[in-house]
C-alpha cells in the first residue's frame, strides 16, 4: 500500500506560528495533527494577583487584531461578578466598538488571507496585481474599522479607553458623526464584497457540525445571550465549565475543547450565522439570500461568504447605533467589589471567547479562564481535514498542500490567541 505524507512546516497566512502534519495510506487518512507550537504566554497566570480593574488592559494585549473582544468578556465577567447594571447607552458604545473590530478583523481574513486561496495567488500582494480595486476597497474598509476602534477605543490597536462599568471617556453625539459618514461607504462596499465573494469557486463540502454560538433574544449576538447549539444546548454562560471540557493533546501548545457530551464542535461566523439568521439586519439577510445562500451554512469554504455578510451587518448596526445614541451623563458605572466569581461570553470575529475570573473581597484577581475560539475550534479543523482530503487525494502534492492549508484558513486561526499555560499530569508506572 503507498503511503506519504504531507508536512507545513509553517502555515502562512494564519495569525500566528502553526504547522500542519498529515500521514496517508492508500487513499485514507491515517492521521492529522494542527500543531500550534508556539509558546505559552502565560496571561492566565500573569492576571492573578492584579486588580479587576487591570484585566481589560491586559487581555487586550493576547491579540492585536481582536483586542476588543478580550477586552469586552474580561468587562463583562468583572461586571457579572460584582452585580454591576450598565447604562444603555454604555451598552451601546460597546456593541459600535465590536462593530469596528468585525469590519477591521473580518475585511483582513476574506481580502488578505483568505481570497488568495480562491484565485490562486500566493498571498495578496500578488492578488493586487490582477485585482487593484478589490485590495484598495479591502484596505479602505480595514481603515474604517479601525476609524470604530480609535474613536471609541482610543487607538486601533489595544485600545485604552476601556474599563470595568463603561469607559474612561465616551464620544459626544456630534463626534460620531464624521463616522457614520465613512460607515455608509462601507456600508456599500461591504455590500459589493459579498456579491464578489459568492461568485467564487466553492468545494462540494456540507458537513452536520454542531454549531455553537451566543443567542441574544432580539440581537445578533456581540456580548450578551445564552450558550445555545443546533443540537440542543442551551445553557447560561456561568454553565460553560459543566458543558465544556479542555483536554492537553501532546503535539500541541494549545488545549483542544469538546463538548463533554457529545465531542467537538463549531464556532464562529458560520455557527453564528446558522444560529442567528433570523437576527440580522433585513439588509444583511436580503445580501445572504442574492449570495445564494440558506438561513443555515454548513460549507466552511463558504465562510468568506458569511464573514463578507458579517462585515455587512456591522456596518448597518454601527449606522443605527449612531443614529440611536445620546450620550450618557456618566462615562461608567461604580464598581463595589467584593468576592465572587464572574463569567462572560462575547463573540470574538472567530468565535465564541470565554473568560472566568474568581477574585477576593478587595477585587484581586485569585484565579483566571481564558477560553479563545480557535482552541475550541482545533478538533473540528482536524476532522474536516480528515474528511476533505480524501475528496483531493489526486491532485498533485503542491495543490493538495495547499487545499489543506485553505482549509485551515477557513476558521481564520488566531494561533497566538489559543496558546495557553499548560498544567502537565505524567503519569509514571
Amino acid at each position: 500500500m503507498n503511503s506519504k505524507t504531507i508536512k507545513v512546516d509553517m502555515l502562512a497566512r494564519v495569525e500566528g506560528e502553526g504547522a500542519l502534519y498529515v500521514r496517508l495510506k492508500g487513499d485514507q487518512v491515517a492521521d492529522v495533527k494542527f500543531k500550534i507550537f508556539e509558546p505559552p504566554r502565560f496571561f492566565e497566570a500573569l492576571l492573578r494577583g492584579r486588580s479587576f480593574a487591570d484585566a481589560p488592559d491586559i487581555t487586550a494585549r493576547i491579540c492585536g487584531i481582536c483586542p476588543v473582544a478580550y477586552q469586552m468578556s474580561a468587562v463583562h465577567a468583572m461586571e457579572d461578578a460584582f452585580g454591576v447594571q450598565i447604562d444603555p447607552q454604555i451598552r451601546a458604545l460597546r456593541r459600535l466598538l465590536y462593530c469596528g473590530e468585525w469590519i477591521e478583523s473580518h475585511t483582513l481574513h476574506v481580502f488578505m488571507l483568505h481570497a488568495p486561496d480562491f484565485l490562486g495567488y500566493a498571498d495578496v500582494v500578488q492578488m493586487a496585481k490582477d485585482h487593484p480595486v478589490v485590495v484598495k476597497r479591502a484596505l479602505e474598509l480595514k481603515k474604517v474599522g479601525n476609524a470604530v476602534i480609535t474613536l471609541l477605543g482610543g487607538r486601533a490597536i489595544h485600545p485604552v479607553n476601556v474599563r470595568v462599568g463603561g469607559f474612561y471617556k465616551v464620544p459626544s453625539k456630534r463626534e460620531l458623526a464624521p463616522l457614520a459618514e465613512q460607515l455608509k461607504w462601507a456600508r456599500d462596499a461591504a455590500l459589493e464584497t459579498v456579491r464578489w465573494t459568492a461568485g467564487l469557486p466553492f468545494p462540494d463540502f456540507e458537513q452536520d457540525y454542531e454549531f455553537v454560538a451566543l443567542q441574544h433574544p432580539k440581537e445578533y449576538p456581540f456580548n450578551e445571550g445564552r450558550l445555545v447549539s443546533n443540537k440542543g444546548l442551551n445553557i447560561a454562560v456561568r454553565e460553560y465549565d459543566e458543558t465544556f471540557v479542555e483536554e492537553h493533546i501532546p503535539y500541541t501548545n494549545a488545549l483542544h475543547s469538546r463538548l463533554k457530551a457529545r465531542g467537538a464542535y463549531f464556532v464562529g461566523p458560520l455557527a453564528r450565522y446558522s444560529l442567528n439568521f433570523d437576527r440580522l439586519s433585513p439588509l444583511a439577510q436580503e445580501a445572504a439570500r442574492a449570495a445564494g445562500l440558506g438561513t443555515i451554512c454548513q460549507n466552511p469554504f463558504e465562510s468568506i461568504i458569511v464573514r463578507s455578510i458579517e462585515i455587512l451587518y456591522a456596518c448597518d448596526e454601527a449606522l443605527h447605533l449612531i443614529d440611536a445614541y445620546e450620550m450618557p451623563e456618566r462615562p461608567a458605572a461604580e464598581i463595589p467589589p467584593c468576592a465572587a466569581t464572574g463569567y462572560a461570553c462575547t463573540e470574538a470575529p472567530r468565535g465564541m471567547l470565554y473568560h472566568r475570573y474568581q477574585l477576593d473581597e478587595t477585587g484581586q484577581i485569585l484565579d483566571a479562564k481564558i477560553v479563545p475560539p480557535t482552541s475550541q475550534n482545533q478538533k473540528i479543523i482536524e476532522d474536516d481535514l480528515r474528511r476533505f482530503i480524501p475528496q483531493v487525494l489526486q491532485l498533485p502534492e503542491e495543490q493538495l498542500t495547499w487545499r489543506c492549508e485553505q482549509t485551515i484558513r477557513n476558521y481564520d486561526p488566531c494561533i497566538s490567541c489559543a496558546t495557553h499555560f499548560l498544567k502537565l499530569h505524567i503519569t509514571r508506572e
